[in-house]
């Protein structure tokens, strides 16, 4: 179905803006690393002074803490920033304005190229990661795509720096093909970007998350509009910190509180259904009940592994294919990781049965 006027003005400055900003995010990958400072001597403090403040940037938690009742009971200062995600915290954290934010395993792997100090301080994956994805690939009406195999010669929402631009070059290697078999159209993955420039016939295919994976089909399916599964694990998430964060001992120490809090707000989201969904996709992102119920039934269970063995090794993984495919230099995934901190969610959670081997 072709898009609206309106629709296709929207798009198409979406593309300009885009294409530059991404051209000159580009043009800075191939500039500098970051040094990645080893912080493994570095002792943390057991307690937290409760004078201390840290900057968290990660809004799901912050009403998960409220709802739950734990907000109040962090023991030191927390000053809230309403970002999450690579582009928005790598940019906080150039800044000096960010301690901590809730991004995926890619912005980490993409702030080492630009020269960016960060570590990882916590990790959380889906129980059965294949059945309940967090994306899904969408299929533009009339793109003939019925499988993963006839992505070649098409074109395809690409996100560099993001989760969902390194999920499409996993994809075309699963498939036997490479970026050069295909057409990539850098394009932003907020918002109702991806499902409007699929239904607007831009791209021929794009990764699609949340409610658009419900949403996109049931407006453009009648028009050949679909989505297909990919078969691949892309569930990592994690806090990501900037390293002189926690080279400071006490925001350190503050870093390790909020991550037990952080482990236990998400195993309360998965018991409290009913309340999550009613104050945090209802009320807070302004959902439908039938949206909320819908990424509450595909949302999967959380695991938080006390080990992250199997983690770092997914993770050069992914360095490593990215490393190929954007003529960057590999590196030692395991600089990316702060293992200071790699018990602190498990043992939060103990018992629970989300502190699980999760992360092969």
């Amino acid at each position: 179905m072709p898009s609206t006027p309106r629709a296709a003005v929207l798009l198409a400055t979406v593309l300009t803006l885009s294409a530059a900003v991404l051209t000159g995010c580009a043009d800075n990958t191939a500039t500098t690393t970051a040094s990645s400072k080893d912080l493994s001597d570095v002792e943390i403090p057991k307690t937290v002074d409760p004078d201390t403040e840290i900057t968290v940037g990660s809004p799901e938690i912050q009403v998960a803490l409220k709802l739950s009742g734990q907000i109040d009971k962090l023991p030191f200062k927390v000053k809230w920033a309403n970002l999450s995600g690579g582009p928005q915290c790598s940019e906080a954290f150039r800044a000096n304005s960010l301690d901590v934010c809730s991004a995926a395993e890619i912005p980490s792997i993409h702030a080492h190229w630009t020269g960016l100090d960060t570590k990882l301080v916590a990790a959380a994956f889906r129980t059965d990661p294949i059945k309940n994805p967090i994306y899904e690939l969408g299929i533009a009406p009339g793109a003939g795509i019925d499988s993963l195999a006839d992505l070649r010669g098409k074109r395809i929402a690409y996100s560099p720096g993001q989760a969902q631009g390194a999920l499409v070059l996993r994809i075309l290697a699963k498939a036997g093909l490479t970026k050069e078999d295909v057409k990539l159209v850098e394009l932003p993955s907020t918002g109702d970007v991806y499902p409007t420039a699929l239904g607007g016939g831009q791209v021929d295919a794009a990764p699609l998350g949340g409610v658009n994976i419900k949403r996109y089909p049931a407006k453009y399916g009648k028009d050949g509009g679909k989505t297909i599964p990919h078969g691949l694990r892309d569930d990592p998430s994690h806090l990501w910190v900037p390293t002189a964060s926690v080279s400071d001992p006490q925001k350190a120490a503050a870093t390790r509180e909020f991550v037990t809090y952080w482990a236990k707000a998400k195993v309360w989201i998965d018991t409290h259904p009913e309340e999550w969904i009613e104050g945090y996709y209802v009320k807070d992102q302004g959902l439908s009940r039938e949206d909320g119920e819908y990424l509450v039934r595909t949302g999967g269970h959380p695991a938080i592994p006390g080990d992250w063995t199997e983690t770092i090794a997914n993770q050069q993984k992914t360095v490593d294919l990215l490393s190929k495919e954007t003529d960057q230099k590999s590196f030692d995934a395991g600089i990316l990781f702060d293992r200071r901190f790699e018990k602190a969610g498990a043992e939060a959670v103990a018992g629970t049965g989300a502190e699980t081997g999760a992360g092969s």
